[in-house]
């Protein structure tokens, strides 16, 4: 089964520390095979852990999750999806930050619901949105 929701990274990582309740719980209602992130969440993953070289038992538990997500790649589609909606919100005078807008490209493209609770995302037409932490 394809992915379904696409989890950004501020809920990925409450997913890896078990830090909100209400996303485990929401979590625990989708089956695994539905559930994925980006490869920007995980490059992003890896930059949080790189600057922590102590921190032996973050990084064991970001090794399980991304064991346990499926990690969509970066493809043309996203990338199109990404020119696309970058020149439309800096037509509107209205840019975001570019991980994140590649992160909502690739839920377009992917046709996915995009877990966040960045309402920065509401601004991009087309985009579903989900916020579990609610």
């Amino acid at each position: 089964m394809a992915v379904r929701y696409l989890l950004d990274t501020n809920i990925a990582s409450y997913v890896i520390k078990g830090s909100h309740a209400t996303v485990w719980r929401r979590l625990a209602r989708v089956p695994p095979s539905q559930i994925g992130i980006s490869a920007v969440t995980e490059a992003e993953l890896h930059y949080g852990l790189a600057p922590r070289p102590d921190a032996s038992r973050l990084e064991k538990l970001v090794r399980e999750f991304l064991l346990r997500v499926e990690v969509l790649p970066w493809n043309s589609e996203a990338a199109r999806c990404y020119g696309r909606v970058r020149a439309a919100l800096e037509v509107e005078g209205k840019p975001m930050g570019n991980l994140d807008l590649m992160i909502a490209s690739q839920a377009l493209a992917a046709e996915a619901v995009l877990v966040s609770n960045n309402r920065a995302f509401s601004r991009i037409p087309d985009l579903r949105l989900e916020n579990w932490t609610k």
